[in-house]
């Protein structure tokens, strides 16, 4: 049997049996070859299933995300409340105005080059410093989608230009605005405050996050205190913009604004501007009378059983409504000059001063209670007083009798208070300090307009924390005596003086002060306003005074204004209504341009009728002089206004001083 190799044809050899066919496919490759096509397959399920989720599943969600690129979220502010005065007198309304405002994220696209000439075109038409505007943007760095306002009340002309030119203007657009409007002028400008946009210091002190950055909101007086119930609901809505910032479309509300309700005041608009022009009345007469540095003063009035407040008047003032919109640098610097002796701050409320011999009643009131006095006592009242080495005079320096604490207050008597106080010296105690104290002073009254002083009643103790110096640290009999008087350490505000004389009108009762009667609806044209929420003070408090001795300090005012030696007897004596009072003199260290030294207080405090009091008056005038001078005249035409009473239907002349 032959060999197969040798059947073979020549030249061939024959197959190596370890090489394999090549169109055969071994387990192991077969095995892989399955797991890459289940692998691809499984991929390309995932991609499949992936693109129809996002065509058919979320399609409309992604589209709306697409769709929200272009859109911009607002809020249109809601107009704000308006202030009415007790009779509904409109004090502050709004009046509707356009604003040229600035959507950061459309202009923080472009470029610099473009940034800096929208900032020089807006400057350039709206007559802005460049500065101001980028301080504006710089201030919102990050927040891309609150809108800057630019500038409110914008004249038609520069719209309609603004609006022709919109390539030159990214991010810029045209708003509508609600401007207050005072209705009857420049009168209670430190009560009712004014409106600006709100500070990135209050938003971060906003715990309830109730603002947002770009919201106008009360910065003092009622518009701030009543914010709340004034600003309203702000509208919440869309546009669509384009890439430059552009609005493409109409505007879509998710919710109209709704306008704040109105709140209505105490005060009595003819009554307050009668409050005002008497006040600068009062300046002109000090000046008259030779007290060139008199250059201010406050008056209250008030309803001396219900607290409610009819007039409170500052001096100097300033016009509200250069609040209005942008407030110029011009417009600050002149409010901040010295030489306009700060007309923003409401004196009848912060302004501390010492209450002279107004305060005398508070000495004898606590003098009766704490039985170191009788009504009938007398006392020598001489032309000065020496105690412990030290002399202390009389006003009057003729003054030289016995007089009893009725006589003693209408007069004025320096002297007779100065022994009065020498028994309160003998005391550990601090008696007098502790009825002031009981009688409102040295405290906040609770008004509902802040901030408020406290003022500051001195005692032994205050004296050792308050000074450094071991001799210092020593109360002394001379403290005493400038406290029985109202002078020394002792301030007060013009407020804190009124509510203790309206407790003297009422029999003892300390009201709580208030300038709100109520939060009202918006009032329909022909009905009756609806009362949201009256004003509820707290109860007078009764501050536990002898009825009797409060009558013999009610009698010894009321012949401070009509005895023939009543230091205020020239000025009401006549006075067809009976109103009792007391003047006061108050020395107060003043530093004036050209002048360091002590000035004269001039201070008039009191009410009528005697018999039914119906309203309490303090009246101040700073650097004034004397009060029956000066401040008596002054409460004299408030009285006038409130009563009616004709100014020539009676005689009125200088007081006797103090």
């Amino acid at each position: 049997m032959s060999s197969p190799s040798t059947n073979l044809p020549r030249g061939f050899l024959p197959p190596d049996p370890r090489v394999e066919e090549p169109y055969r496919v071994t387990p192991q490759a077969a095995i892989r070859i399955a797991i890459l096509g289940v692998v691809a397959v499984t991929i390309f399920c995932a991609l499949f299933f992936r693109l129809w989720a996002l065509q058919v599943i979320s399609g409309e969600r992604y589209l709306e995300v697409a769709k929200n690129n272009q859109v911009r979220t607002f809020r249109a502010p809601a107009p704000r409340g308006s202030i009415l005065d007790r009779n509904g007198e409109v004090l502050v309304s709004n009046r509707p105005g356009t604003a040229v405002q600035l959507w950061p994220a459309a202009y923080e696209q472009a470029t610099p080059e473009r940034q800096a000439f929208v900032v020089r075109r807006l400057a350039a038409l709206l007559n802005l410093p460049e500065r101001e505007i980028r301080g504006d943007i710089a201030e919102r760095h990050g927040d891309l989608l609150t809108p800057i306002t630019i500038k409110e009340n914008v004249k038609e002309d520069k719209i309609s230009y603004v609006l022709e030119h919109q390539n030159d203007f990214p991010g810029v657009q045209i708003n509508q605005t609600y401007q207050r409007h005072y209705d009857q002028g420049g009168i209670a400008a430190q009560i009712l405050g004014y409106v600006s946009e709100i500070s990135q210091q209050q938003l971060d002190a906003d715990e309830g996050k109730s603002y947002v950055a770009g919201d106008r909101i009360g910065q003092t007086g009622v518009e701030s205190a009543y914010d709340t119930y004034l600003r309203g609901l702000p509208g919440i809505g869309r546009v669509y913009v384009d890439a430059l910032g552009r609005v493409t479309s109409a505007r879509q509300f998710q919710q109209l604004p709704e306008a704040g309700d109105n709140v209505r005041l105490t005060i009595d608009a003819e009554l307050q501007k009668t409050a005002e022009d008497a006040l600068a009345y009062g300046v002109r007469l000090a000046h008259d009378d030779g007290q060139w540095a008199a250059d201010g003063g406050a008056l209250v009035a008030m309803d001396p059983k219900t607290g409610e407040i009819l007039a409170l008047a500052s001096n100097p003032t300033f016009d509200p409504s250069i609040y209005t919109g942008r407030v110029s640098e011009k417009d600050l610097e002149r409010l901040a000059d010295p030489a306009a002796n700060r007309p923003t701050l409401d004196r009848a409320v912060t302004g501390l001063y010492p209450p002279g011999s107004t305060f005398k009643p508070v000495t004898a009131l606590a003098a009766l209670e704490t039985g170191l006095l009788t009504p009938t006592e007398l006392i020598q009242c001489t032309p000065k007083e020496i105690v412990d080495g030290q002399t202390f005079t009389n006003w009057d320096p003729y003054a030289n009798e016995p007089m009893t604490l009725t006589t003693a207050l209408a007069a004025s008597c320096d002297t007779y208070f100065y022994q009065v106080a020498l028994r309160f010296y003998q005391r550990t105690d601090s008696p007098l300090q502790k009825w002031a104290r009981t009688m409102g002073f040295g405290a906040p009254t609770g008004i509902d307009l802040g901030p408020e002083g406290d003022g500051l009643v001195p005692t032994p103790a205050w004296r050792r924390h308050y000074f450094k110096t071991e001799i210092d640290k020593i109360w002394t009999s001379g403290d005493s005596v400038q406290l029985g008087i109202g002078q020394g350490d002792l301030t007060v505000t013009p407020l804190q003086m009124t509510r203790f004389y309206a407790m003297l009108a009422n029999g003892g009762k300390l009201v709580e002060p208030h300038l709100v009667q109520s939060v009202e609806e918006p009032a329909t044209p022909g009905q009756p306003p609806v009362v949201l929420r009256p004003y509820s003070p707290k109860p007078a408090k009764d501050v536990g005074l002898n009825p009797n001795n409060i009558r013999v300090v009610q009698e010894g005012l009321y012949d401070a204004t009509h005895a023939n030696y009543g230091t205020s007897s020239g000025i009401f004596g006549s006075f067809p209504v009976p109103i009792v009072g007391k003047t006061g003199t108050a020395e107060k260290y003043v530093n004036l341009p050209g002048y360091h030294g002590l000035q004269d207080q001039a201070w008039w405090c009191g009410y009528g009728p005697y018999d039914k009091p119906e309203l309490v008056v303090c009246a101040m005038i700073e650097n004034g002089g004397h009060g029956g001078v000066v401040a008596a005249p002054v409460a004299l035409q408030v009285f006038q206004k409130f009563f009616g009473v004709d100014p020539n239907s009676f005689s009125a002349s200088v007081g006797n001083s103090d």
